[in-house]
């Protein structure tokens, strides 16, 4: 006979006689993570009257036959079975040491029982309410949470990184674009759930337990716990964040040893921590005796199909109530980011984001833009960078939300000769597609614009782009294109904005800056600006912008301004400029024969007809 069972079968039995509160209720609980339906079954007939009133021989072989079963078909649970039983004897023997005295049972609703409903508690083989925690008792308190001693290899308490010195990158934040002289992450913006989730933090910092944060892929919710843990715990507070799969079952021991160490417990991604030898009902209990916080984060579909899936898998969250971060953020969120000043990326995820969540633009931002930036190459996506760069470099001119066409990208492309020269490999339907397709179930790198059959560059690419230094400039042909591909009225002016901001600090450098600004202005109907920008490309040696100074001058009548710039480019062999000098000089030689013939010249009288139809069309029309 198996000595090691014999002797489980005849603790269990007394623990069923004595219906201890605490080894009692674990013993059962425990039996929910059998696998086997109709073995728990059998287990759960232990609790029931015709049980209890059968003679000690028999009722030790039905134990025995039952722990054989689980002992085959869970191990892990007979293993819990005999911690439970272990710490059972070692406490008999204790209260034998002190007088021989062992408690009766203890009846529903009395004192010492588990409080259901006003505390946090473990009842009936559930941890109750957000936060497990012991209730309140008026007698000896006697808990069943040990385990076997395990040889583990975790880390001493000494190594583990102080709270604040550690990396929350390296604990499951998803990092942001950084530039040079930006901080790790941007500062946090305050969630509506953060007052709940502080209460939580700080209960289980001061009594043990398990506060879990739930929410959708890229929602924030590992950001969220993070900010909650540095609030409200000490920067000296020890924190151990294990790998997934990590063996725990020697945490105990650790914890045990760690003197007045403030330690928790960091779980990103619960699911990946769960298990026979992760986070276990038995392991958190003990945790819990210890007074170790446990902080978890867990995706929403993961939480319910263990929560609420099959029978027996709950575990550790058969009780626990999580804070849950919903995945679009609340008029009153957007409120405090749209008036965070504070840091460029903040502020300008309230500008790009578009349909997209603050976290989804954070986060997959990085990514996205390290996925463009290598798609260059070669024997990569160089059309598909290409078409990216384009939807960017419009969204930069100041065409974003409306969208672009999928032809105009590609009329677009003729503006980047370098880009389209080593692109030739790929077509532009392979690098179309490539650039829409759905990265990390949130967005490609272009996405719809709000125009049917139109798109745009993800906002974050946009963003980054224009806050890098060595980022190219906007072709200049790009910012008449994208003013002639403008909507409205409105979206033509903020091309005409966008265009000033970028190129007048460049335009001492190269007159066609000046030309391409005078055109804008031209076209929009801004004739002052437009001339003031064509008379100074054309002082900088600018043969068509001489010409077109010059019609504007005379257009509005100034004749004698004009006169030099259409000189100065009819001498190079602009026709148009030689056409409109003649016509400024026809206009004032009849100014000279009309004066004349007025005090009787015969020839001047016989000059002005011909000269009148010459002239018949006054130059105040301009077009370039």
């Amino acid at each position: 006979m198996d000595a090691e069972l014999e002797k489980l079968a005849q603790t269990v039995v007394r623990i069923v006689d004595s219906q201890d509160p605490d080894a009692y209720m674990l013993m059962f609980e425990a039996h929910q993570r059998i696998g086997d339906a109709y073995l728990r079954e059998r287990f759960i007939e232990l609790r029931e009257v015709r049980f209890r009133e059968l003679s000690a021989g028999p009722r030790l072989v039905i134990v025995r036959d039952i722990l054989l079963e689980v002992k085959r078909a869970a191990p892990s649970v007979y293993e819990e079975l005999q911690a439970i039983a272990e710490a059972f004897a070692e406490d008999e023997e204790a209260r034998a040491a002190v007088g021989g005295r062992t408690p009766a049972p203890v009846p529903s609703g009395s004192s010492a029982s588990f409080t259901r409903a006003t505390s946090n508690s473990v009842l009936d083989g559930a941890f109750h309410a957000p936060v497990v925690q012991a209730g309140t008792f008026s007698g000896g308190v006697h808990t069943y949470y040990a385990q076997p001693p395990y040889s583990s290899s975790l880390p001493p308490v000494s190594e583990w990184p102080p709270l604040d010195t550690a990396d929350p990158i390296a604990l499951g934040v998803r990092r942001t674009r950084r530039l040079p002289s930006e901080s790790p992450l941007p500062p946090y913006v305050e969630r509506d759930c953060d007052r709940e989730l502080d209460a939580r933090v700080r209960e289980a910092a001061r009594a043990g337990g398990l506060v879990v944060v739930t929410g959708a892929p890229l929602s924030g919710r590992t950001r969220t716990l993070w900010a909650a843990l540095f609030t409200n715990l000490s920067g000296t507070t020890r924190v151990f964040a294990p790998p997934p799969g990590t063996d725990l079952r020697g945490l105990p021991a650790l914890m045990r040893g760690r003197g007045d160490v403030g330690c928790v417990l960091w779980l990103d991604d619960l699911e990946g921590h769960l298990g026979e030898h992760g986070l276990t009902p038995a392991l958190l209990a003990d945790l819990l005796r210890l007074r170790v916080p446990v902080l978890a984060t867990m995706d929403d579909q993961a939480y319910d199909a263990r929560r609420f899936g099959a029978s027996g898998r709950a575990g550790v969250l058969s009780g626990v109530e999580p804070v849950e971060l919903p995945r679009a953020w609340s008029e009153g969120e957007s409120e405090r980011l749209n008036t965070f000043d504070g840091d460029p990326r903040l502020r300008a995820a309230a500008v790009w984001r578009g349909t997209h969540t603050v976290p989804e633009y954070l986060a997959v931002g990085p990514e996205l833009m390290e996925e463009w930036r290598r798609a260059r190459r070669p024997d990569a996506h160089p059309r598909g960078h290409l078409l990216v760069r384009v939807a960017i470099d419009f969204a930069r001119c100041g065409v974003s939300r409306a969208g672009i066409h999928a032809d105009d990208l590609r009329e677009a492309q003729a503006l980047y000769p370098e880009e389209s020269a080593g692109a030739g490999a790929e077509s532009f339907e392979e690098g179309f597609t490539w650039a829409t397709d759905l990265r990390h179930r949130v967005t490609g790198l272009l996405v719809a614009g709000a125009r049917r059959d139109t798109w745009t560059a993800f906002g974050s690419l946009v963003a980054d782009v224009e806050a890098r230094s060595d980022s190219p400039p906007v072709p200049l042909g790009l910012w008449m294109l994208a003013f002639e591909k403008a909507e409205d009225k409105a979206s033509r002016w903020t091309v005409r904005w966008n265009a000033h901001e970028a190129l007048v600090p460049r335009s001492d450098s190269d007159p066609e800056i000046s030309v391409v600004l005078g055109r804008i202005n031209l076209m929009i109907g801004d004739f002052q600006t437009a001339e003031y920008w064509y008379r100074k490309a054309a002082e900088a040696g600018h043969t068509a912008a001489a010409a077109t100074a010059g019609k504007l001058l005379a257009a509005r009548g100034e004749g004698t301004e004009a006169i030099p710039y259409l000189e100065k480019a009819a001498v190079a062999g602009h026709v148009e400029a030689q056409y409109h000098l003649g016509k400024v000089l026809a206009a004032r030689a009849h100014t000279w024969l009309s004066l004349a013939a007025a005090s009787g010249h015969p020839e001047a009288t016989r000059a002005l007809p011909p000269l009148r139809a010459a002239i018949a069309t006054p130059p105040d029309t301009v077009e370039e």
